[in-house]
């Protein structure tokens, strides 16, 4: 059996376990470390994941390792730990996923090695009402994020002609991501209509920089603006989530003139942050991506 450290937080016990087992071998980045940034990270996290189905990606052995997707919350949860039903169509029933409210439901998904937390844009609540638009934009080799830097600054004009607040995050990853809160009654037909119309509208405009569709072929050195992500039954990496990367990178709310400077300087390790850095970062700059939550936006007809 592998030992278990009690630890108690904010006035819940968790047995936590193999907390010296390295989950990034390039760096050393242990379970331990891994969880410990997940407690420091939360007042900043929490908000992001308050009523929102989440989607567990777990890695038992670490982030080079084998992984799978945990959708319904486990059974041998806390009984502190809520769960929120959502009606799956492919399952034809109720997927009870889990809700991470608060610190102690957060340390307990990250000592099941959930590196990564995947949400809805949807609330738990409503799964039919998205609360926000996105857009992903992935690079195709030899392209990378700085291209997706220029792609985004696209993105950014139109949302700008049509009066629309945009925010950028890294994905943690290899790429970028737009969101446009909305937080006013919409639904995913709209939402996923806009977001195709406006990566359509890009690929024609940009046809050797962007493509819009999925198609691998296509993407070699262009940026694919995904916008099929603006959907009831998909998830995205939630923002401060860690990825499993080589390095224990996460996805981190950005400047739009941090996104211009990368793409001036075409310097893809300006848009890379480690655990560390985004603590660092969030001591610094506050939440970037507090005003998700809460900014109210309309989407306007494509035209």
């Amino acid at each position: 059996m592998p030992a278990k450290t009690l630890v108690k937080v904010d006035g819940q016990e968790l047995a936590l376990s193999n907390l010296d087992k390295v989950f990034y071998p390039d760096t050393g980045f242990t379970k331990g470390q891994m969880i410990d940034y997940y407690i420091r990270v939360a007042p900043a996290l929490l908000p992001h994941l308050a009523g929102r189905p989440v989607t567990l990606k777990r890695y038992p052995d670490g982030a080079e390792d084998d992984f799978f997707y945990q959708k319904e919350c486990p059974a041998h949860r806390p009984d502190w730990v809520p769960t929120a039903p959502v009606w799956s169509e492919g399952n034809n029933r109720n997927i009870n996923f889990c809700l991470l409210a608060d610190t102690p439901a957060l340390v307990w998904a990250a000592n099941l090695a959930a590196l990564e937390l995947h949400t809805s844009l949807s609330l738990a609540a409503s799964p039919a009402t998205p609360t926000m638009l996105v857009f992903d934009l992935d690079p195709g080799p030899p392209a990378t994020i700085v291209d997706c830097t220029r792609v985004a600054l696209w993105l950014k004009e139109v949302f700008d002609h049509y009066g629309l607040v945009s925010f950028p995050k890294t994905s943690g990853s290899k790429g970028l991501q737009v969101y446009v809160p909305l937080n006013t009654p919409t639904d995913y037909d709209r939402t996923k209509t806009f977001a195709r119309a406006l990566a359509q509208l890009l690929e024609k405009r940009h046809p050797d920089a962007v493509v819009s569709r999925m198609t691998k072929a296509l993407r070699t050195g262009k940026v694919l603006v995904d916008w099929s992500q603006n959907d009831e039954h998909k998830t995205t990496v939630c923002v401060y989530s860690l990825r499993a990367r080589p390095k224990p990178t996460a996805s981190t709310p950005v400047t739009w003139d941090e996104v211009a400077a990368t793409l001036d300087k075409r310097d893809p390790a300006l848009l890379s942050f480690e655990a560390g850095e985004v603590l660092a970062r969030i001591e610094r700059l506050g939440d970037l991506f507090a005003p998700v939550l809460n900014l109210k936006q309309k989407l306007p007809s494509l035209g």
